[in-house]
């Protein structure tokens, strides 16, 4: 069993990498962002943005149906969530490498701590590779991958679907 673990850890290392880096330009991209409604409370440091969300920033792509943005207390972004049906993200890492593409029912990404964990038919896809689970953790800092499928009997498992290289 533990040989299973590390095999996933080190395949989902591969399929998810290129979340830990964006393209270098994409941190001094402005954002933008656009969703039917918005709600800022400058008190909290919470905006929430339903319906149609959807943020840019570069090659970096957020969509969901319910997006909030936490502040910390030096104003800085340090918590996204993001909900739908499914939620999404997607970002290219290199330019000569496939956009990476993530799908759940949700999205929580604690900036500080570089964690991504998605839940609900949690997916990851680049190019033809796949990663699935009813939980994906990704700790974008330590190249640290942990999916886990369904605790129901019967339920969701983690898959995962690696293409084979050709070597030219």
């Amino acid at each position: 069993m533990q040989k299973v673990s590390k095999l996933i850890g080190l395949l989902g290392m591969v399929v998810l990498s290129s979340l830990a880096f964006a393209l270098p330009e994409d941190r001094n991209q402005p954002i933008h962002v656009s969703a039917d409604q918005a709600s800022l409370n400058e008190a909290t440091g919470v905006s929430v943005y339903s319906g149609n969300v959807e943020i840019k920033q570069g090659s970096m792509i957020l969509k969901g149906s319910r997006v909030e943005l936490h502040r910390d207390n030096q104003g800085s972004i340090a918590r996204i969530v993001s909900s739908g049906n499914p939620a999404e993200f997607q970002q290219q890492s290199v330019a000569s490498q496939p956009v990476t593409r993530a799908y759940g029912n949700q999205m929580d990404y604690r900036i500080p701590t570089q964690l991504i964990t998605i839940t609900g038919n949690a997916q990851v896809q680049q190019a033809n590779d796949r990663f699935t689970g009813q939980r994906i953790v990704y700790n974008m800092d330590k190249s640290i991958v942990d999916a886990f499928g369904s605790e129901q009997p019967g339920g969701q498992r983690v898959e995962m679907i690696i293409q084979p290289r050709s070597n030219n």
